[in-house]
């Protein structure tokens, strides 16, 4: 169960050749977490197995990111995308993932693989106004279960108005250190 933990300030930042890498089932509990999510994160090994990965989750990330990740991966297709995870301290780190679907030699889904790196800051200055305004749409929804297709709206508008072709061509440009 995920205790609350009162967000800060403090950011720590992954170094330039660390990778974090996790598996969870179906329902998105962790089933494997490397030494650098433990690390990064603040959390024994025994405090993630089992756990619903959104034990991670910093509130200033937007339900709306979540739910089109989810959609994108029930779809059986593979999630890139931008976040920002809360430590265990109430600290935060942010993070460009590569989330695929797992399956076994029989084509049953298994679970989720997860792949993190640092993101590249010409990314995070670009999404986090972006994000900011995913949350302030979905604070004004009427309902919260409107709250969340109402900010993907905006982030696939935000998308057409770059001129990229897809969310994922936005998400691998932004990705590419200094627009290179």
């Amino acid at each position: 169960m995920k205790k609350n933990i009162t967000p800060n300030s403090h950011e720590k930042k992954l170094g330039e050749n660390d990778f974090i890498v996790s598996k969870t089932d179906i329902l998105g509990k962790i089933t494997y977490a490397n030494r650098i999510f433990m690390d990064i994160a603040g959390y024994p090994e025994s405090a993630l197995l089992g756990v619903q990965h959104n034990i991670i989750r910093h509130p200033d990330m937007p339900r709306g990111v979540f739910k089109f990740m989810w959609d994108t991966l029930k779809a059986g297709n593979e999630f890139l995308g931008f976040a920002k995870n809360l430590c265990s301290d109430g600290g935060f780190y942010w993070v460009f993932a590569e989330i695929t679907p797992d399956y076994d030699r029989d084509g049953k889904l298994q679970g989720y693989y997860s792949v993190r790196r640092k993101p590249p800051q010409s990314a995070l200055d670009v999404l986090i106004p972006v994000y900011k305004e995913m949350l302030a749409i979905e604070s004004r929804a009427a309902t919260k279960k409107e709250a969340p297709d109402q900010s993907i709206a905006y982030l696939v508008d935000v998308v057409g108005q770059t001129g990229a072709k897809s969310y994922d061509a936005l998400v691998l440009d932004l990705f590419k250190p200094n627009g290179v």
